[in-house]
């Protein structure tokens, strides 16, 4: 697969002098060895604040008039980002990767939904005008806040860090955000040559959007994306069907897996998030995807967590079928267990550290199993 080219190239690139995380080398070659279904990769989802003096002295920006300016306003948020990313811990396998996203599932406002910052996230509104048309407008302003976004953020990282990639989604989870979950599964039953098209086109958009964005954020080829924090020397995408809970695994393999596998065989690398015990049905077709790379767990609220001794049976199944794990809200004492009974090969552990303390504890107990 050839890579675009980087017109928005920095000096130094990462790995260099520049870079603000001082075992970045280690932390590839780790990130290398999980996709190809090896090694152990420790790092947290999002970031916490390191111990003793920043990287550079970066000034904070002026607070937020509003949630508006928080979410929407790509200068501010690119100053935001550019200061709490010079105080972060990058121990571990922490990525050093600016969270740009707007919304879960941001490509159903470049199609044409709309989006609503509020304090805990961005919500995505159903469009209330959507005519069935999968349209791609290059002035939707949206799409034109992605761009300018991404760019303020990678004239500030100059090398230092990654600008991830928004959490755009695709598939079933893109139209369910255009004219809302009920009428998509209707459209399922009632419609599904027209459903098929649809998807067609949504994957048709995501490709064109996914690749002017990496045009803007890799560097030297390399990119990471936001959701999960993940990197690689290549494209790299999270995919999920959320609202696969809704239907049987024979509409999974017909409305789904198809659309999962174009991605799969175009991005380089490439993380299903699996999301909730109902999706846990569809395990099987997801692992017919010659060219997934992992699978995420994510259980769903008022469940154990991912390194609950409940789920070593679905991660053993997940390494079985050729695919590396990603287990997300590990506590402390859970990791010798886990590493006891799922092994030390293929597995992204994710533990919601609180303090640099906690992540030399874990690296402790990770480095007796590599």
């Amino acid at each position: 697969m050839t890579n675009n080219a980087n017109t928005y190239s920095a000096k130094p690139p990462l790995g260099g002098l520049g870079v603000w995380k001082a075992n970045w080398e280690e932390s590839k070659k780790r990130y290398l060895d999980w996709w190809n279904q090896k090694g152990i990769v420790l790092t947290m989802w999002e970031h916490i604040e390191k111990d003793g003096a920043p990287y550079a002295n970066i000034p904070a920006p002026a607070p937020a008039k509003d949630w508006s300016q928080f979410w929407f306003d790509p200068q501010w948020r690119a100053e935001y980002l550019h200061y709490t990313m010079s105080r972060n811990s990058y121990k571990a396998d922490i990525l050093p990767v600016a969270n740009t996203q707007l919304g879960p599932g941001s490509m159903g406002a470049i199609l044409g939904a709309n989006l609503e910052g509020r304090e805990d996230t961005i919500w995505i509104r159903e469009s209330e005008d959507f005519d069935g048309k999968i349209v791609f407008d290059e002035n939707n302003k949206w799409w034109k806040l992605h761009l300018d976004l991404l760019k303020a953020c990678k004239a500030k990282a100059q090398g230092k860090y990654f600008v991830g990639c928004p959490d755009l989604m695709e598939g079933l989870d893109v139209l369910a955000s255009l004219k809302g979950s009920d009428n998509v599964l209707m459209d399922m039953m009632l419609d599904s040559d027209a459903i098929l098209q649809q998807l067609q086109a949504v994957n048709d958009v995501y490709f064109k959007v996914f690749d002017q964005i990496y045009d803007i954020i890799n560097e030297n080829g390399e990119m990471a994306f936001c959701y999960f924090s993940i990197w690689g020397p290549g494209k790299v995408s999270k995919l999920q069907s959320d609202i696969s809970i809704m239907f049987s695994e024979d509409d999974f393999r017909t409305f789904v897996q198809p659309f999962l596998r174009e991605q799969c065989n175009k991005i380089d690398y490439t993380l299903y998030h699996l999301d909730g015990v109902d999706a846990i049905r569809h395990l099987d077709a997801i692992l017919e995807l010659e060219n997934l790379n992992a699978v995420q767990w994510t259980p769903g609220v008022g469940q154990p967590q991912g390194g609950n001794a409940c789920w070593y049976d679905l991660y053993k199944k997940i390494l079985a079928g050729g695919k590396s794990i990603m287990a997300n809200w590990v506590t402390l004492d859970e990791l010798e267990p886990l590493l006891d009974n799922v092994g030390n090969q293929g597995l992204n552990i994710q533990v919601d550290f609180h303090s640099e303390r906690e992540i030399d504890e874990a690296l402790t107990i990770i480095e007796k199993y590599r």
